[in-house]
């Protein structure tokens, strides 16, 4: 990242100035469970990456998001695009859960002080409240599948999240809000991620406090 003190200042004043919501405090459902994901800024390469992307004007970032497809045989939504992140264990907090899964899922050891800061809590329809934790992971060199979990990583850079079609809204009869999206390549990631990608996308690379908590999860996410 040819300037990466300035992105991670900028992140991070971002972030500061972010009024989260959260769910903390709020009396949960007899089936939720509090899980935490890792929004980790990387260097955009080496690595697995997708290709045909193509910044758009007036943007020349040369970092990433780190997103790996889940492994194949895992009972609930194997394959699909995730953040590394999972139920946070008991006297956790949110950032404590992410920066453990970041170095079980991928083998990525980072300290509290790359901790950027937090975004906005989601409740899932799958019984958990999930909390965003945004970190500064830097060139991140030796990354490392757990087979268990993770059938790859990918270094996502930053612009394709800015792309002009992003996001992705589909009306559903299930809900009153839209099911929401984010186009990645020629494919596309939906929410829960799908919500905390979009709204790194607008708190910390455009500076606009969107909310995205209403957003609703396609059906195949909903086990």
């Amino acid at each position: 990242m040819n300037r990466s003190p300035s992105l991670r200042t900028r992140l991070q004043a971002a972030l500061s100035g972010f009024a989260v919501h959260s769910l903390a405090g709020a009396a949960p459902a007899p089936a939720t469970a509090r899980a935490a994901v890792a929004l980790a800024v990387v260097d955009e390469g080496p690595g697995a990456r997708l290709d045909g992307i193509a910044a758009p004007a007036g943007w020349s970032g040369d970092a990433a998001l780190l997103l790996t497809r889940r492994a194949l045989q895992l009972r609930q939504h194997a394959g699909q695009w995730a953040l590394p992140g999972g139920r946070m264990d008991a006297g956790e907090s949110p950032e404590e859960a992410a920066l453990r899964e970041l170095h079980e899922e991928v083998g990525l050891p980072l300290t509290p002080g790359q901790v950027l800061g937090r975004l906005d809590d989601y409740a899932t329809r799958s019984g958990f409240v999930i909390t965003p934790v945004v970190v500064w992971a830097g060139a991140a060199r030796e990354l490392v599948p757990n087979p268990g979990e993770v059938a790859s990583i990918h270094r996502i850079p930053l612009r394709e999240f800015l792309r002009e079609d992003a996001p992705m809204l589909e009306p559903t009869e299930h809900s009153p809000h839209p099911v929401l999206r984010m186009p990645v390549g020629s494919s596309w990631i939906a929410a829960p991620t799908a919500a905390f990608l979009y709204q790194f996308r607008e708190v910390c690379l455009r500076g606009r406090a969107t909310r995205v908590a209403h957003f609703d999860q396609p059906r195949f996410a909903w086990k």
